[in-house]
């Protein structure tokens, strides 16, 4: 209810034709402002007329190379541009902010509603031309969000019929080290050794996929209700950017990046 809360009152406001940023809005969004939308750069970051460059938040959508030397383009990459250009390309925006407020390049860190209240993010997940890329500084509306790609991947829409973004499975993890993936298998064993939770996807540590979560972001999983021995023997799926530390290895920096599938 708090959800739907929010965005009902963005309307309320956009509609009203309010420009100035109220107090903070219950469920953890701000409002920030409008602008008009003068350059769609690729499927997730466009730039408003007063020159201000926006990176949606939460989602993630194919890579275009962007000046990017030897970057190889990501498939749908071009249709996922196409499909946020006909959301939001000349149209005015409400800019909200659920956390960070600014990336290390200096964008702003947004979710983004038309006049009709239509969520931009939200919509591009339904239409599978994203996928949910969430931050601990920047979780807001992440639930609603897995909530969209969930029944977009169900679908098969947009990046979800195409194998690069098929979601993984844990024994397949080391093939893929260095890039973004949606990972699924089920935990064996959790330790938690100085501080450091390792979710081990196999008897040996040394070489299974493995879920690293650090004490800090411990902190995080435990403040949010989140006992982290519980998905010991669960069928999880996890995402992440895998690298090689003692076999494949995420790490989870919040509890919405590990989704419990069953048992």
């Amino acid at each position: 209810m708090a959800r739907l809360f929010i965005h009902l009152l963005i309307l309320l406001l956009v509609l009203a034709g309010g420009h100035e940023a109220p107090a903070k809005v219950t469920g953890g969004l701000e409002l920030a402002g409008t602008g008009v939308v003068k350059k769609i750069v690729d499927g997730d970051t466009l730039i408003l007329d007063d020159g201000r460059e926006v990176r949606l938040v939460g989602i993630q959508a194919p890579k275009l190379p962007l000046g990017r030397a030897g970057f190889a383009e990501w498939p749908l990459a071009r249709e996922a541009k196409a499909a946020l250009s006909a959301l939001a390309l000349g149209r005015e925006l409400t800019l909200s902010h659920g956390g960070r407020r600014t990336d290390r390049h200096g964008r702003l860190l947004a979710h983004l509603h038309d006049r009709s209240g239509r969520w931009i993010q939200g919509e591009l997940i339904t239409q599978g031309m994203a996928r949910v890329y969430s931050f601990a500084d920047n979780r807001s509306l992440v639930e609603e969000m897995l909530g969209l790609e969930k029944a977009a991947r169900a679908a098969s829409r947009g990046i979800w019929a195409h194998p690069f973004y098929r979601v993984i499975s844990e024994r397949d993890a080391m093939r893929y080290l260095s890039t973004f993936q949606l990972i699924e298998g089920r935990v064996v064993k959790v330790a938690v050794v100085r501080g450091r939770a390792y979710l081990n996807f196999a008897k040996d540590w040394r070489t299974d996929f493995t879920i690293s979560i650090a004490p800090k972001n411990l902190r995080l999983f435990r403040k949010a209700g989140v006992d982290v021995k519980r998905y010991e023997g669960r069928m999880v799926r996890v995402r992440g950017w895998l690298r090689s530390f003692n076999g494949p290895l995420v790490e989870a920096t919040h509890p919405e990046q590990i989704e419990v599938l069953g048992k």
